[in-house]
């Protein structure tokens, strides 16, 4: 018994073999720190080596599709598929991309001395965001979740000397732990109902009709609070606004991208897990009667995306008005949640990659801006385009990437989008998406306008841009305009990410 117990454990861990490497990366941080107490310059680079390792490893079990830790066949606490390693390839590049950023600001070169505990809190981070995605037990789905929302609440208050930086980490840790906990009744609810916290074995549950009724909703939608919180969905994106102004600008793109990426996995793995019931040769699925989740989420998706675009419209600072764009780009995706399908998920996909990239790049050029200016306000972007011509392009084609105009890869994005919205024969949700995002196109607008149309307001010398930071641009600006046009390898990576479905 023993022997096979043993054999369980060594065939679990070679499973999870991107995770330990994490964990060893993390390890060797703190060490590397610890030994090269006042030579900081090493550390990036410990974690860019780590995170790569990390990358092959994923790339090797690409195809897997199994079950670690299981407590009985076909009923495993961690699960190994295609699905959920796409999103731990675009957690792991993103962490690279945000790095570089980290390198690069001046935010953060503040607080030299604290790098160690910079970079060990992200890779904590991503160890957590890696484990949200793969989750199929309620317990492992909490305590990951905390172990990204602990990192990010230090992470936002990174700059101690900044009053900004505190404000935002304290904002961060109460909305954070009130979410957190709501989540937490909402699981010892349904564990109480089923005395089980494996999803598998709850969606068994309901399906022998041992499980109904407003209790389950309430501790069913109490859950969704949680993971809404992570994915800055409304009414849970209070959070959102103040952390991303005041966090450092690595972190608010970081938490943009990475952070939103972990969250949607997370909430696709639990409706799918708990609630299906069969998927349809179309690949519709049909979930148990018990939650109208079609319903609940066009509400949400379209009362995000609403808000997060109106909200927009009246900000002066621009990473304020990336936060509102980042939580009208959250009701978007979860559209393709909406439409309850394969075809819906692989939409998904499509525009999690460039909305990654898309916004990255924004973030990436609002902080060499404000490296010069020491400024994220619009205003202080009057006349920027004779001064800074190659940001001030750069900067244009991520916003007008962002609004989803061709031919960039942000309409493509937003294409498949509508296409599974059409295809599931939901036109009036697709017509309001479609508003919305005209709404969009004002205030991305505005901000070109001030840059290229708008007389300075004060004399300034041309800002000079160093070559790293050209390089960094140059590799994020040409697959938004490459994928615009050539987008082949985007929807085979989709399609490839949903076919072995481990659930």
């Amino acid at each position: 018994m023993n022997t096979i117990s043993l054999n369980y454990l060594v065939d679990s861990l070679k499973l999870i073999k991107p995770e330990i490497a994490l964990s060893i990366t993390l390890v060797l941080i703190v060490l590397v720190d610890l030994i090269m107490n006042k030579d900081k310059k090493f550390l990036p680079y410990v974690f860019v080596a780590g995170l790569l390792v990390t990358v092959y490893l994923l790339i090797e079990q690409f195809s897997t599709s199994a079950f670690a830790f299981t407590t009985a066949p076909n009923l495993g606490m961690v699960i190994i598929d295609p699905f959920g390693n796409f999103f731990k390839l675009l957690i792991a590049f993103a962490t690279i991309i945000v790095i570089m950023f980290s390198v690069l600001s001046n935010e953060i070169k503040e607080g030299l001395d604290r790098q160690g505990e910079y970079y060990a809190l992200m890779s904590g981070m991503i160890l957590g965001m890696f484990l949200m995605a793969s989750s199929a037990d309620l317990i492992l789905i909490y305590v990951s979740l905390e172990l990204v929302s602990l990192s990010s609440y230090v992470l936002a208050g990174f700059n101690k000397n900044h009053v900004r930086n505190s404000e935002a980490s304290l904002k961060y840790v109460i909305y954070g732990g009130i979410s957190s906990g709501i989540m937490l009744f909402g699981i010892s609810i349904l564990y109480g109902l089923t005395g089980s916290t494996n999803l598998y074995e709850i969606n068994s549950l309901i399906q022998a009709s041992q499980v109904h009724g407003l209790t389950f909703i309430v501790a069913s939608v109490l859950i969704f609070v949680g993971m809404g919180f992570k994915i800055s969905a409304a009414p849970f994106h209070f959070w959102t606004p103040d952390v991303y102004e005041g966090s450092p600008i690595p972190i608010t793109a970081y938490l943009s991208i990475a952070s939103k990426a972990a969250g949607f996995a997370l909430l696709i793995r639990f409706i799918k897990i708990t609630f299906i019931q069969s998927v349809d040769p179309n690949g519709f699925w049909h979930l148990l009667n018990v939650i109208d989740w079609k319903t609940f989420f066009i509400i949400i998706s379209i009362l995000t995306m609403t808000l997060g675009n109106f909200a927009a419209l009246w900000q002066n600072n621009m990473k304020r008005l990336l936060a509102y764009s980042s939580i009208a780009h959250a009701g978007y995706l979860l559209l393709g949640l909406t439409v309850l399908s394969n075809e819906g998920i692989m939409a998904i996909i499509i525009y999690f990659v460039v909305y990654g990239i898309m916004n990255l790049g924004a973030f990436l050029v609002v902080m060499l801006i404000a490296n010069k200016l020491g400024s994220e306000e619009i205003d202080d972007y009057d006349g920027l385009g004779s001064k800074a011509p190659f940001l001030s392009v750069s900067l244009a084609i991520f916003l007008v990437s962002l609004t989803g105009l061709p031919p960039t890869a942000g309409f493509i994005g937003k294409l498949y989008i509508f296409m599974a919205l059409v295809d599931a024969k939901m036109i009036a949700v697709a017509v309001i998406a479609l508003l919305n995002t005209v709404v969009s196109l004002y205030y991305y607008i505005r901000v070109l306008k001030h840059i290229f149309l708008n007389d300075p307001q004060k004399e300034t010398q041309v800002l000079s841009t160093s070559v790293a930071s050209v390089v960094f641009l140059v590799v994020l600006i040409t697959p938004v305009l490459l994928f615009g046009i050539y987008f082949t390898p985007l929807v085979d990576l989709a399609k490839s990410s949903i076919s072995l479905m481990g659930f």
